[in-house]
């Protein structure tokens, strides 16, 4: 089924702007969609990127838009030590080389990844951590998972060096501040193992390692295994899948 809303806002918007705040498409690839001809107002179609759609109006996107959006490679990467998630700087490695032929774990997606792929990656992972982490050109599921008001939780194991007792981890959990601003409350707690197992639902810079200074201990490992629903599993370090349609609907289901 074609994905059709009728509009009922209090004055016109743009239509790029009205898709971007439902979450459907960020603006450029709204602005996109009508060029291609692929958006329609009360059964006519959009021509001008401008336009605004007025309360009572039904916005209907082609089946081919809805197929396009969906087909956005976005990769699941086991990023191993040294490597950075963001724009490296002067002798870094960015985690995107990875991404070769030779590192692909499962089916190739129906485009390879090239030198003009735009992957972008979906939260932190600093250079000295490893694990879980999505390289995305889908704005829409980067809105969701690293929004402002993004409530996907990722799990973290951490090794630390240092004595862990019940009032540091109860300050973990619900007592800190970062740059002056109260952390939203983490599921912190100890494995049999020693490591720590961080529940978090925002990436601030390098929170973990800081959070755990904050109470006298030193992160010595950090492995990202879990994004709201995808998990970290098997995946071999240094490698890389694709994201099943399955997966990025699950994703998706954090929108509310």
């Amino acid at each position: 089924m074609r994905f059709t809303k009728t509009y009922t806002g209090p004055e016109p918007q743009r239509v790029n702007k009205w898709l971007a705040g439902l979450g459907i498409c960020s603006r450029r690839e709204a602005e996109h969609l009508i060029a291609e001809g692929l958006v329609s107002i009360d059964g006519a179609r959009v021509q001008d990127v401008g336009r605004k759609i007025a309360p009572g109006q039904t916005l209907t996107l082609d089946r081919a838009a809805e197929a396009g959006l969906a087909a956005q490679l976005t990769i699941v990467l086991n990023k191993p030590v040294g490597y950075v998630s963001a724009q490296p700087e002067p002798g870094q490695i960015p985690a995107v080389r990875l991404v070769s032929r030779a590192n692909l774990v499962g089916p190739a997606p129906p485009d390879p990844p090239n030198a003009r792929t735009r992957l972008a990656p979906l939260g932190r992972l600093d250079q000295d951590s490893r694990g879980l982490l999505l390289l995305s050109e889908d704005g829409v599921l980067a809105r969701t998972v690293i929004g402002p008001e993004s409530m996907v939780d990722k799990e973290y194991l951490v090794a630390v060096r240092g004595a862990v007792n019940e009032g540091k981890l109860s300050l973990l959990r619900h007592g800190l501040e970062l740059d002056g601003r109260k952390l939203r409350h983490a599921g912190v707690r100890r494995e049999a193992d020693g490591r720590l197992r961080f529940r978090l639902t925002e990436g601030r810079n390098r929170q973990i390692r800081r959070m755990c200074l904050a109470v006298g201990l030193e992160v010595n490992d950090l492995l990202r295994v879990r994004i709201g629903p995808i998990e970290l599993d098997d995946l071999p370090e240094g490698c890389w899948r694709v994201l099943a349609p399955g997966e990025r609907a699950k994703l998706l289901a954090f929108r509310g």
